[in-house]
């Protein structure tokens, strides 16, 4: 009796679905679109390097993966169904950023300015909760030692600092002093 418990399968829980492949698609999509609003309006630094739809695709897959391979609700077609439309809505989402240029800047956050010619823009710095003492040090990490050298800095969408200092060469390559990029973490 034992060995019969080793050896048996029961395809129908694996790969028939327990509930409707609609309600499925339906339940993926709210949530990928429920959590992909929340994250397009928290602050950039809090994503770290990672664009928002990367985040979710990573989380939601983990999650229907999961699911899928837990046995206990979810057979491995219920999996599939929820990350086909992961899938969908990230191709989506990218495509019509791609077509369309105004669903590009919803999509990503255009760069923030956060210094312009060596003075903060304070209320910028609040908006993506920077702190003075904190900008100073990722401008110090990366050899930018006063503020005054720093002709613009900004908060680039995937929450990392681009510095260009006043000492830039225009037509040149720029040199790793003159054009930074600052991970926030």
């Amino acid at each position: 009796m034992l060995t019969e418990k080793w050896f048996f399968i029961d395809w129908e829980a694996i790969f028939v679905p327990s509930i409707s492949v609609f309600e499925l698609i339906i339940r993926g999509s709210l949530v990928y679109l429920a959590l992909f609003s929340v994250l397009r309006f928290l602050p950039s630094r809090q994503l770290g390097t990672l664009g928002i739809t990367d985040l979710l695709v990573v989380v939601l897959f983990a999650e229907a993966a999961q699911n899928a391979m837990a046995s206990n609700y979810t057979s491995i077609t219920e999996g599939g169904i929820l990350v086909g439309t992961v899938i969908f809505w990230s191709y989506l989402l990218n495509w019509l950023g791609y077509k369309i240029p105004q669903f590009q800047r919803f999509l990503n956050q255009p760069p923030l300015l956060l210094v312009k010619n060596g003075r903060m823009i304070q209320r910028h710095l609040q908006r993506e909760l920077i702190t003075d003492d904190e900008l100073m040090s990722k401008l110090r990490q990366q050899g930018v030692e006063f503020l005054a050298d720093v002709k613009f800095a900004y908060m680039e969408a995937d929450g990392r600092i681009s510095i260009i200092t006043f000492d830039s060469k225009i037509n040149s390559v720029p040199e790793p002093k003159t054009a930074l990029k600052i991970d926030l973490h």
